[in-house]
């Protein structure tokens, strides 16, 4: 039985960035992932086809590049090139004119003005507003709750944003800063599309921050993609954190954590190994921590009554396609996007979004899509495209809003016609798609979860990323920060605070608590 300062569990981003922030504070740090190979949600495979470059689950990383946590890294050091393509995002509009966000807002402004007059200045006043209050709001969404000096920084700042008038439009839900700010339909397009990358309804609190986050993002840092494919940036944090001298062990499932009289003492695993450790760090949804990993007996019963209204996020239906040339779009975009989102409307989007609210499966997904060589040209042949598609369905479905009989149950049959379904939405967009597909892969709710345990039920997001279980309240009330009541136990996933995207902040704020406990300890 070999004892450790640190033990991390799960190699996921906010796994290793955890394992890496402690092991820089000389702490010896054991990570133990149950996949026979790290990454969690960030990895790319040739499984496809052996020419193509897939990224696995997820593809692009604004909230990496954007995150003070990822930066402090310097993974640059350690092989990671960061991508972009010519353009961040592009919606094809009904008529065959394309929204684009370019990186360079000037650009992105004059499309919007040519569109719209009116639309490209009240954009860059948008930006200049950002630019005033962006960086410290990002770090006081990234840092522990409450964010006391990054709060102070943007108090500071908030005046030259526009003051409490800023404020009111990030709580303002997105379809209505779309129609208040703009009269044309490209940036309503495009900021209640950024709304969509969470399950946030579009005309609900919450949706704003998010349209307004994801846009401006956009215009600072981009939407880049590891060269190669999402599995080098987690190469690049394995190795950073084997080159200090830790450890990473793959197929080394952790099946309970040990509590003895309300402290951590260590994990074992399903091959019988026992490893000793007064801190665990659980790169693990809630629902597989506590009464999993953590039995219930161990747990107080307000955390297991508590968990009891725990909200899922919805599930994930993900579909890659090897292209034998790129996309045949209808109305070529003036900028290359490297993702694409698919509706028709933003009133096409909400109503995606309140069927699978209502758990009918949507007759009209709206779809996030990315071509990957476009933004990255290693990912495959040159004139060929790597391309992917994923949209949300229900966790529990009732019913089919289509025509095809889908019963969600994701069994072969249903992942098939669904797919089917989600091909024709692109089709319609680009026709002769379907004549340009070399190979097709579906991964659904079972597929994912398979392939990452914290995927539970094809959720991405380790939990609703509705204001009900943010912040204090995620993952349940009162335990808004990353202690959990077991002593010396962290939860670094991101079921906790603040939630999913890969900006390392959940890892991060677990390390932090860490360090900081061992500080009070030595002095007490």
């Amino acid at each position: 039985m070999t004892r450790y300062d640190a033990i991390v569990v799960g190699a996921g981003p906010n796994g290793l960035v955890a394992a890496n922030l402690l092991v820089d504070a000389g702490w010896s740090v054991l990570v133990l992932e149950a996949q026979p190979t790290p990454g969690g949600a960030v990895r790319s495979d040739r499984e496809l086809h052996p020419d193509f470059v897939h990224d696995t689950m997820s593809a692009f990383y604004p909230l990496a590049a954007a995150s003070p946590v990822v930066r402090a890294l310097g993974l640059e050091e350690h092989g990671l090139v960061w991508r972009h393509a010519p353009a961040v995002l592009g919606h094809r509009l009904p008529d065959g004119r394309w929204a684009i966000l370019h990186r360079d807002r000037d650009v992105t402004a004059a499309l919007f003005e040519e569109q719209c007059p009116g639309d490209g200045d009240a954009w860059l006043q948008l930006c200049s507003s950002w630019d005033a209050v962006g960086d410290p709001l990002v770090e006081a969404l990234l840092s522990p709750f409450p964010p006391v000096r990054a709060t102070l920084a943007g108090l500071r700042r908030i005046r030259a944003a526009g003051g409490l008038d800023f404020v009111r439009m990030l709580l303002t839900p997105a379809t209505e800063i779309g129609r208040t700010l703009f009269r044309g339909e490209a940036p309503r397009l495009l900021l209640s599309g950024g709304a969509g990358h969470a399950d946030i309804p579009l005309d609900g609190t919450g949706s704003g921050l998010m349209a307004i986050l994801m846009s401006m993002l956009g215009q600072t840092v981009g939407w880049p993609v590891p060269e190669g494919g999402a599995g080098a940036l987690t190469d690049a944090l394995v190795g950073r954190l084997v080159a200090a001298g830790s450890e990473v062990r793959c197929s080394s499932e952790v099946v309970s954590i040990r509590v003895e009289r309300g402290r951590v003492t260590g994990v074992r695993t399903a091959t019988g190994e026992q490893h000793e450790s007064d801190v665990v760090i659980a790169d693990v949804a809630a629902p597989k921590l506590y009464g999993g990993l953590v039995a219930t007996a161990d747990l107080p019963d307000s955390v297991v009554r508590r968990m009891r209204s725990f909200q899922q996020d919805p599930s994930t239906v993900k579909v890659d396609w090897a292209l034998s040339g790129p996309v045949p779009w209808d109305g070529e975009p003036p900028y290359a996007p490297g993702t694409v989102h698919v509706a028709d409307s933003v009133e096409d989007m909400s109503h995606a979004a309140s069927q699978v609210a209502a758990r009918t499966v949507p007759a009209r997904p709206f779809l996030l899509a990315g071509q990957m060589t476009t933004s990255d040209p290693t990912r495959s042949p040159k004139g060929t495209e790597s391309m992917w598609a994923y949209t949300h369905v229900p966790q529990t479905t009732t019913g089919d809003a289509g025509d095809e009989g889908i019963r969600g149950a994701w069994d072969h049959d249903d992942l098939q016609r669904f797919a089917d379904r989600m091909q024709a939405r692109i089709e319609s967009w680009a026709p002769g798609f379907g004549d340009r597909v070399i190979a097709r892969r579906v991964l659904g709710p079972h597929e994912l979860e398979a392939r990452d345990a914290n995927l539970v039920g094809g959720a991405i997001n380790g939990g609703t990323a509705q204001l009900h279980q943010q912040l204090v309240f995620r993952p349940i009330p009162g335990r808004g920060r990353a202690e959990t009541a077991i002593r010396g136990l962290y939860l670094g996933s991101a079921s906790a605070h603040p939630g999913g995207g890969v900006h390392g902040a959940a890892g991060s704020n677990a390390a932090r608590a860490a360090l900081a406990h061992q500080r009070l300890r030595r002095r007490s």
